[in-house]
């Protein structure tokens, strides 16, 4: 137990708390930015990134991932928002952590084995790319700034986070995004910049949040309105938290569990909506953010929740002053980090599905900005270039021998995508006696690939020719005694052979 807690919580304390101050200071306009696109007060997203950091720093089956709220949960929110207003929002949130935890207990977290590395590679280049267009709007001309300002801040604050851990002795001593936040904010308010500050991006709060109940009639026809929202963040979620948590795992070299993860998240979401905030889950920007700062156990997802909350609620008035431009350099920053510029190279020497997965990734998510979306048809294009190259393996020899008899063999996988071209390779309407067919070197892995084999058998004997199989193993053995009807009574009949 001691050494579990030292591990995961007290095994780096300075380089978590300094971490997640740094994370802290990035959740703060992308908090504000996410309520403003659900249609809500900044204070919904603020409270939420709150409620779920310090939750799952505690609940969570990954230390140092950062859970918080996110764009792609709160473009969901959007229309049950317009439509229903903040305490249906509320209430969803909650119901949304309701069905997490039921996938938690169901174990659906394990359903990421499903995903290609393709598909991973292409979720984290259009991730890189969201992440840089999100801050395209603090790089346009804006009321109140001046480009050439904005311009001369964010180069400063990437200079400042390059160059500064090359510097001898202290270089690696705190993290190169604090103070490059610091420095460049220093020196805005010395020269008087023109460039936007996180004041103007929304009102902060001013208090603490407290425990409320949803405000809405608890009766079948609210469950009716908020159940579709909710699957849908709770599936988004827990997709998205998923991704990132195999991100984590690869930067940390460490293993996350993903059933605890899922179970972590609901728990955070279920805490979130009584406290006044909207739904979350991981984010991979923050999360990145917060690896390359140094923060590795529990305790940089707790201090970047705590952290957060004493900044807007106590330190309002300091961190008004700080400018966008210098979150824009950290997040670009992020943007460089996350990107796999391996991947151009490797478009080269990887096979020509593996390249289409991941660009048509990339292209789904930047094109719709929901990174579901593009996971999803990764993944179905994965399964369909599976299927395909593994149908291409299936081959039927046949030969006649002395005594007049024909013989089959198949070899490969027969299952729904090679199930036909398998029936097609025999000669039903041939004048022989008997046919053998040897099977020893295939395998049935589906109720169509026993239907193919049925029918096969079942058409050759309506010809009038003996039909032997033979070399069944013992898996598809079974697959054809509990679905085959070849051998049964009325077998024509049940297959629907005419």
């Amino acid at each position: 137990m001691l050494n579990t807690i030292k591990e995961q919580w007290l095994g780096n304390v300075r380089g978590d708390v300094l971490a997640g101050m740094v994370v802290a200071l990035a959740l703060i306009p992308e908090a504000i930015a996410f309520s403003i696109i659900a249609g809500v007060d900044p204070q919904v997203g603020l409270y939420a990134s709150f409620c779920i950091a310090v939750v799952i720093a505690f609940v969570g089956g990954r230390p140092a991932m950062i859970s918080a709220a996110t764009g792609a949960m709160a473009l969901l929110m959007v229309t049950l928002v317009k439509e229903h207003g903040l305490q249906y929002l509320l209430a969803a949130s909650v119901l949304t952590g309701v069905i997490q935890i039921i996938f938690g207990f169901l174990k659906l977290g394990n359903l990421m084995k499903y995903v290609s590395q393709s598909v991973v590679l292409g979720f984290i280049n259009a991730l890189a790319i969201l992440i840089f267009m999100s801050q395209i709007p603090e790089l346009m001309p804006q009321a109140g700034s001046n480009l050439v300002h904005v311009y001369a801040l964010v180069a400063l604050g990437l200079g400042i986070i390059y160059g500064y851990p090359y510097i001898p002795k202290i270089g690696k001593i705190i993290p190169s995004p604090l103070i490059s936040i610091v420095l460049v904010t220093a020196i805005a308010i010395l020269f008087g910049a023109e460039a936007r500050t996180i004041n103007d991006m929304g009102q902060l709060p001013d208090t603490l949040p407290i425990f409320l109940i949803p405000d809405i009639p608890l009766n079948l026809d609210t469950l009716l309105i908020i159940f579709p929202y909710s699957i849908s963040l709770a599936i988004v979620g827990l997709l998205e938290s998923m991704m990132t948590m195999t991100i984590v795992d690869d930067l940390t070299d460490t293993k996350g569990d993903r059933t605890q993860e899922c179970k972590g998240q609901g728990i955070a979401n279920i805490v979130s909506g009584f406290f006044g905030g909207m739904a979350g889950c991981a984010m991979i920007g923050q999360s990145i953010i917060n690896v390359k700062s140094g923060g590795y156990t529990r305790l940089s997802t707790l201090v970047a929740g705590v952290f957060l909350l004493l900044m807007v609620v106590f330190l309002s008035d300091w961190l008004k002053l700080i400018p966008m431009a210098a979150l824009v350099a950290v997040m670009i920053m992020v943007s460089i980090g996350t990107f796999n510029w391996g991947s151009f190279k490797e478009l080269k020497t990887k096979p020509l599905q593996s390249n289409l997965v991941m660009l048509t990734t990339v292209a789904v998510v930047v094109a719709t900005h929901n990174l579901a979306y593009g996971v999803l048809i990764g993944v179905l294009l994965s399964a369909l270039f599976f299927a395909n190259k593994i149908e291409r393996y299936m081959s039927v020899h046949t030969y006649m021998d002395a005594s007049g008899t024909r013989h089959y063999r198949v070899d490969g996988q027969i299952f729904f995508s090679s199930a036909e071209r398998m029936t097609e390779s025999f000669d039903i309407k041939e004048s022989v006696s008997k046919v053998v067919i040897d099977v020893s070197r295939a395998h049935f892995w589906d109720v169509t690939a026993v239907a193919a084999i049925d029918k096969v058998i079942i058409k050759f004997r309506r010809e009038g020719t003996e039909v032997e199989l033979i070399g069944l193993n013992d898996a598809s053995q079974t697959m054809i005694e509990r679905f085959g009807v070849h051998d049964k009574t009325d077998a024509e009949k049940n297959l629907g052979v005419h």
